[in-house]
């Protein structure tokens, strides 16, 4: 048989956290008048709501590793519900809540709790620093480095000041100065001295020269290492000057080329190469010694733009001047000009094309000086030539607006239109084949300018006001390269 089940007993009412007679009492202030059963579910649903914050201001206690809840817990938990947040309480003061005295009335009423007022003192408000609020983390933004150098503004690091060289006339502790080092390596004794001053007929400025040497061949010793100053010795012994070991010679350049730990020798490298097209370059010497002294320095620079291991891009401002140089040269020697002017422009060009992109203001400023020792008064026929192949070498648009616009073939064209000298000829030459660049592709039907023509006489006669009559009579032969170098579409005819 099976046992009857026992009845639960009825449960009464029970009262929640937020009691109905706290909620009667608001609404009477409010002169509201509400019935018990609206009231307890007012109360009701105002527990659940208070319970309902509290378990999100829980979550964000629990994230933020704490076992006590802060106002800005119950702050966070709002703005999640999306509720306004309550102001005027914050974690870092909180409010001191002190318990009120029994009223002898109404003793079951309970304890009561009031947030007890601070009395603030005036006077020492009045007399109390005044604090200033710091601004803001603002994030402002400034050139660490235009084009190589570090502009002097307080957002950058100050420069490193340079250490100062010692004085040569301070005497040792001992009364004489220290020995200086020689350039062969040698150790020389120094000017003595007597009581700090020197004696008569001392050479101070040689001693001073000997101590500059010294401190820059310790400078090399600290920042290479010994295998690459031999590795430094040898390369340049090979190269230079140059001898009739084609195969050394070779070995050399190819090593410049694909060799990958030569960062560190660059800077050395190329002040090298500055100094022996200075050197080569120098007042009447002219002969064929200088000019392959300037072939194997120009092979050297191609060589190490052609290394992609290397960093070349801090020291562009170092190579244009030798590579420059060379180029726009007055009088380079005449059996090695074409070449050497040849080898100057293809290292241009390859300079160029590979660091334009990143120093836009490369290829303009190049241009300007290649455009100025083209057309500027007085300049020497092999500087002109010189001007003209960098052109070609920077590209198809700098030799229409060095040639064309900028008005080089017309200079060029004036100035040997009665000369026959081999010079002449040459920068003739020279400027048909620059404006060669210009030609568009051959087709099968090449035809002249017709001068009974009115419209091919109006492109001879801007022809010529463009490049000179010896350029346009060479070019009018050509009718789809005169008006590509007129401008004019072979549909506008």
């Amino acid at each position: 048989m099976s046992k009857p089940l026992k009845q639960r007993p009825a449960q009464g009412p029970t009262g929640g956290v937020y009691k109905v007679d706290a909620l009667k009492d608001l609404a009477e202030s409010l002169n509201i008048t509400l019935p018990d059963a609206v009231a307890s579910a007012l109360a009701s649903d105002v527990e659940y709501r208070i319970h309902q914050v509290v378990e999100e201001a829980a979550r964000f206690m629990r994230h933020g590793r704490r076992t006590t809840m802060t106002a800005s817990d119950i702050d966070n938990a709002l703005r999640v519900l999306n509720i306004e947040p309550l102001y005027g309480h914050t974690p870092y003061n909180p409010a001191t809540f002190r318990r009120a005295l029994p009223f002898p009335q109404s003793t079951s009423a309970g304890p009561v709790y009031f947030v007890e007022d601070e009395e603030i003192d005036f006077d020492r408000v009045l007399r109390e620093e005044k604090i200033t609020l710091p601004k803001g983390v603002t994030w402002n933004a400034h050139w660490l480095a235009v084009e190589g150098v570090q502009p002097l503004i307080p957002e950058n690091p100050p420069a490193i000041p340079r250490e100062a060289a010692p004085d040569p006339n301070a005497p040792a502790p001992d009364g004489t100065l220290a020995n200086v080092m020689s350039a062969d390596g040698k150790t020389s004794q120094a000017v003595p001295q007597v009581n700090g001053g020197s004696l008569p007929g001392a050479n101070l400025a040689a001693a001073n020269s000997k101590l500059t040497q010294q401190q820059q061949q310790q400078l090399v010793k600290q920042v290479l290492s010994r295998e690459l100053q031999l590795y430094y010795a040898r390369l340049t012994g090979s190269l230079l000057p140059p001898t009739s070991d084609f195969a050394k010679r070779t070995a050399a350049l190819a090593s410049l080329r694909s060799d990958a730990g030569l960062q560190a020798l660059l800077p050395y490298l190329i002040r090298w190469v500055a100094e022996g097209v200075v050197g080569a370059l120098k007042e009447g010497a002219h002969t064929d010694a200088d000019g392959k002294v300037l072939e194997v320095l120009m092979d050297v620079v191609s060589a190490l733009l052609e290394n992609h291991a290397l960093f070349v891009e801090p020291y562009l401002h170092q190579i244009l001047p030798p590579v420059l140089s060379t180029l726009l040269h007055s009088s380079l020697p005449p059996s090695h000009a074409t070449q050497l002017r040849t080898a100057a422009a293809q290292t241009l060009s390859r300079l160029l094309t590979q660091h334009s992109t990143t120093y836009p203001s490369l290829s303009p400023r190049i241009m300007k000086t290649l455009l100025l020792a083209l057309i500027s008064p007085g300049k020497n026929k092999g500087t002109r030539e010189g001007a003209i192949r960098g052109l070609v070498g920077v590209g198809k648009e700098a030799v229409r607006k060095g040639l064309v616009e900028g008005g080089g073939a017309k200079v060029v064209s004036s100035e040997c239109k009665n000369s026959s000298s081999r010079e002449s000829v040459a920068l003739l030459n020279t400027a048909m084949e620059a404006l060669q660049v210009l030609q568009p592709p051959p087709s099968d039907m090449t035809d002249s300018l017709n001068r009974e023509n009115p419209a091919d006489h109006a492109i001879i006669t801007k022809l010529v006001d463009l490049v000179g009559e010896h350029f346009a009579a060479r070019i009018a032969n050509d009718s789809a390269w005169a008006r590509e170098i007129v401008g004019i579409a072979p549909t506008d005819s």
